[in-house]
C-alpha cells in the first residue's frame, strides 16, 4: 500500500473526526458518476455534476449531465431515497464550469476506465482545487499510483475510491491510498463515509482489481472452468454457488449478466498478467462480439422472451453450441436436503460430506471451496493487510453471507485443509500456518480477533469508531432472559435491548410473550431499566407475524386460538405503546406487517435508510390485527390536526396558498 499501512489508517479512523462535506462535484455523468451523484444528494449534500459538453452548437452546454440526472429518477432500482433529492444535484460541463470545483469539500472523478483520460482530465482539475479539498478517482481497478504520478500537485490530498453500483444499495468503499496520501487527510474521508455515506469502508493495496474484483473474478473464472470440465449446466453451476453457500441467489452467471458481461471481461483484464485464458474467457469474447451483453442488452448467459401464450419464459445459453434452451430447475438432490439446514456452515457441511465420486455437488464444491480458500488466504498482505479486510469486502461488495475466511471456519478449518490433502487439492501455506500455530480457525471465539500469517497469532479485528452489534452487548454484558424467539440484553447506561433472533425474525408466540412480559408497567424489567430499544443484528428487521400458525388453526378451525392469538399480538403492541419508559424502535430492511406494527406503537423510530416498511397483510387476504391500521389513523389525524387552514385574514384577502396557513 506504499508509504501508508492498513492498521495505521484504521488506528487513525477510530480517532477521526469525520471529514467535513458541504458540497462536492462528480466529474463525469455516466451510469457512476450519476448515482455516486444521487448517493450524495441523498445524504442531503449539494452535488455539481459535471461532464463534456456537446459537440453540436445548437445542443444544451450541460445536455449529458442534465440527461443523467432525468435519467436517476427513472433508475430501477431507484437511485433516489425520493424525486426531490435530485434538486440538489446541479448541471455542469468541463469546458465552463471546471472553476466551480473551488467551491467543493471533495471532487470525484470518474469518468471511463482508461487511464489517459482519467489523467488529462485530472491535471485540469488540479489547478481549481481548494486548499482543502480531498480529490479521489472511482476506478475498479486501475493503478492509483499511475494516476497519482500524473497530477502536476496535491498527490497527499489524492487516492482511489472504489464505489461498488449501484452505490445506494452495494455498502463496499474500497480506499486505495497513494505513496504520497496524507494517512490522517485519508482516516478522516474514511470516517465520513462510514458515518454520513453508510458505506462499509476497507483500506486497500494499490494492486490490479484491489479485494473484492479481485477474489469475485477468480471466483467466477473458477465457476466457469469446473463447470466446462465437470459437464454441469449454466443453472447447476449457479445453483451450486448461490445460497447454498451464503451467497446471493443471482449465482455466478446470473451475477455476470446483471454486472455486464463486457465489464467482467474488463476487470479480468486488470488482473496480474492479463485475463485468465481458456474456454470462459474465450465464451466471453464470442459473446461481447455477438452484442450479448447481459441485462443491459437483453441476453446474455440468460435471456427472457413471450411465450405462445404471452407468458414470460426464461431462456438460458448452452456455452458449446451458443444456442438458448428453456431454463431447467437443477436436479441436485443433496442440494434440496441441505436447504432444510438453519445456517450456512449446517448447509456447507452437509454439502462437504458427500462423496465427490458420487454427489455431483460435492465434486463440484470442493475443488471451487479449495480453490477460493487458498486463493483469499494467499491475498493476505497482497491485496489487504488482514483477512478480516478481504471478508467485509466480499460481505459488503458482493452481499455474501460470509467471506471466505468466515465460511472456511464454519465448514471447519482442520478437518477440510485434511481433506482437500486426500482430494489431491492444494491448501494455501497461511492455512497450514495457522494449524501450525494450534489454531483451529481464522476468526477468535467472539469474532474480536483473526489469524495473521505475518506474526502468527491472532491479532486484533480493527472496529471503526461508533459501532455496536447487539451481539457485543451479549458478551459484554450478558442476557438478562431469554427465549427462542427474543432476548433482553443489558445495553448499559439504563437501556435494555430487546433483540428479535425468532427464524427471519418471524413474530410468534415467542415473540410476542417476551416483549409484553419486558414491557408491561409492573415488570422487573421496566423498574430496571429507565428504557428500551427493539433491534437485533439480522438482515432484516421483520417479515412479520408467523401466518403459517395462523392459517394452521384456522384450517383446523381452532377460532378460539386465532382470537387468542390476536389478543396477544394486541397486549403485546399495547404494552410498547403505554410502556412507563420509553420504547424505541430501530427498523431496517423488510419491516413488514408485525414488524411494522411493532414500529407503529413506539414511542420513537429510529429507521435505517433502506427501510421497507408496511401492512402487507392485505396481500394475503388479511386485515392487520395488532393495532397498525389504527395508529395510522391516529398518525394521520395528529398530522392535519397540526395545520389550521387559513385565517380569516387570508380567506378575506382570497389567500389559499399553503404557505400563508399557521402550524400549531
Amino acid at each position: 500500500m506504499g508509504a501508508i499501512a492498513g492498521a495505521e489508517l484504521e488506528a487513525k479512523r477510530a480517532d477521526a473526526r469525520p471529514m467535513l462535506v458541504r458540497r462536492a462535484a462528480v466529474l463525469g455523468a455516466g451510469t457512476m458518476g450519476s448515482r455516486i451523484s444521487g448517493m450524495l444528494a441523498n445524504a442531503g449534500i449539494p452535488v455539481l455534476l459535471l461532464d463534456m459538453a456537446p459537440k453540436e452548437p445548437s445542443a444544451p452546454r450541460n445536455a449529458l449531465a442534465l440527461n443523467a440526472i432525468a435519467t436517476l429518477g427513472k433508475a430501477k432500482p431507484a437511485a433516489l431515497f425520493e424525486a426531490s433529492a435530485a434538486g440538489l444535484i446541479t448541471a455542469g460541463n468541463f469546458e465552463d464550469d471546471l472553476a466551480r470545483i473551488a467551491e467543493c469539500d471533495w471532487v470525484v472523478e470518474a469518468v471511463a476506465e482508461n487511464l489517459d483520460i482519467k489523467a488529462a482530465l485530472l491535471g485540469r482539475v488540479v489547478p481549481h482545487l481548494a486548499n482543502h479539498a480531498v480529490l479521489t478517482t472511482n476506478t475498479s481497478g486501475l493503478p492509483i499510483g499511475k494516476i497519482a504520478a500524473t497530477l502536476p500537485a496535491r498527490r497527499d490530498r489524492f487516492f482511489g475510491t472504489h464505489f461498488f453500483n449501484p452505490p445506494r444499495y452495494m455498502r463496499l468503499l474500497e480506499i486505495i491510498p497513494g505513496e504520497e496520501t496524507d494517512a490522517a487527510l485519508c482516516a478522516a474521508f474514511a470516517a465520513f463515509a462510514d458515518r454520513n455515506l453508510g458505506k462499509q469502508v476497507v483500506f486497500a493495496h494499490d494492486t490490479p482489481n484491489f479485494i473484492a474484483n479481485r477474489i469475485g473474478l477468480h471466483v467466477m473464472f473458477r465457476a466457469a472452468t469446473l463447470m466446462f470440465e465437470q459437464g454441469l449446466t449454466i443453472e447447476e453451476a449457479d445453483a451450486l454457488t448461490g445460497p447454498a453457500i451464503g451467497w446471493p441467489k443471482t449465482g455466478t452467471f446470473r451475477l455476470t449478466d446483471l454486472v455486464g458481461v463486457d465489464i467482467a471481461a474488463h476487470v479480468a483484464a486488470n488482473f496480474p498478467g492479463g485475463a485468465e485464458q481458456g474456454r470462459f474467457a474465450q465464451l466471453l469474447e464470442e459473446m461481447i462480439q455477438r452484442g450479448w451483453l447481459g441485462d443491459k442488452a437483453g441476453q446474455g448467459f440468460y435471456k427472457k422472451v413471450r411465450g405462445a401464450g404471452g407468458k414470460e419464459e426464461r431462456l438460458v445459453l448452452d456455452p458449446t453450441t451458443l444456442e438458448y434452451r428453456p431454463s431447467v430447475k437443477p436436479a441436485l438432490p443433496s442440494l434440496e436436503m441441505a436447504k432444510n439446514a438453519a445456517t450456512v456452515g449446517e448447509r456447507l457441511r452437509m454439502l462437504l460430506a458427500g462423496d465427490p465420486a458420487k454427489d455431483k455437488a460435492a465434486r463440484f464444491l470442493w475443488p471451487f471451496l479449495a480453490g477460493m480458500w487458498s486463493y483469499a488466504a494467499d491475498r493476505i498482505g497482497d491485496v489487504s493487510d488482514d483477512a478480516a479486510s478481504i471478508d467485509r469486502a466480499m460481505q459488503a461488495g458482493f452481499n455474501w453471507e460470509l467471506g471466505p475466511f468466515a465460511l472456511w471456519d464454519a465448514a471447519g478449518v482442520g478437518w477440510t485443509v485434511e481433506r482437500m490433502k486426500a482430494l489431491g487439492l492444494a491448501a494455501s501455506p497461511s492455512a497450514e500456518a495457522l494449524l501450525s500455530a494450534g489454531q483451529a480457525s481464522w476468526y477468535g471465539k467472539d469474532g474480536r480477533s483473526c489469524f495473521q500469517p505475518a506474526t502468527g497469532r491472532q491479532e486484533p479485528v480493527a472496529e471503526a469508531e461508533g459501532h455496536a452489534r447487539v451481539a457485543d452487548f451479549k458478551r459484554s454484558n450478558g442476557v438478562v432472559r431469554s427465549n427462542a424467539g427474543a432476548s433482553l440484553i443489558d445495553l448499559g447506561d439504563g437501556i435494555g435491548c430487546i433483540e428479535l433472533h425468532s427464524l427471519k425474525n418471524a413474530i410468534g408466540g415467542d415473540v410476542l410473550a417476551m416483549i409484553s412480559s419486558v414491557l408491561m408497567p409492573d415488570s422487573e424489567a421496566v423498574r430496571g431499566f429507565s428504557g428500551f430499544v427493539i433491534a437485533s443484528d439480522r438482515e432484516n428487521f421483520s417479515v412479520g407475524a408467523n401466518l403459517m400458525q395462523l392459517l394452521l388453526a384456522a384450517q383446523e378451525g381452532e377460532w378460539d386460538e386465532v382470537a387468542a392469538l390476536i389478543h396477544a399480538f394486541q397486549r403485546m403492541t399495547a404494552a410498547i405503546k403505554f410502556c412507563p419508559r420509553p420504547v424505541v424502535v430501530a427498523p431496517f430492511g423488510l419491516t413488514l406487517g408485525g414488524g411494522a406494527e411493532i414500529s407503529l406503537h413506539a414511542a420513537r423510530r429510529q429507521a435505517h435508510s433502506e427501510t421497507y416498511i408496511g401492512l402487507v397483510e392485505a396481500g394475503v387476504g388479511l386485515i392487520p390485527a395488532g393495532g397498525g391500521t389504527k395508529e395510522m389513523l391516529l398518525k394521520a389525524v395528529d398530522q392535519a390536526k397540526r395545520w389550521r387552514g387559513p385565517t380569516r385574514k387570508t380567506r378575506r384577502r382570497g389567500l389559499r396558498s399553503r404557505r400563508s396557513w399557521r402550524v400549531r
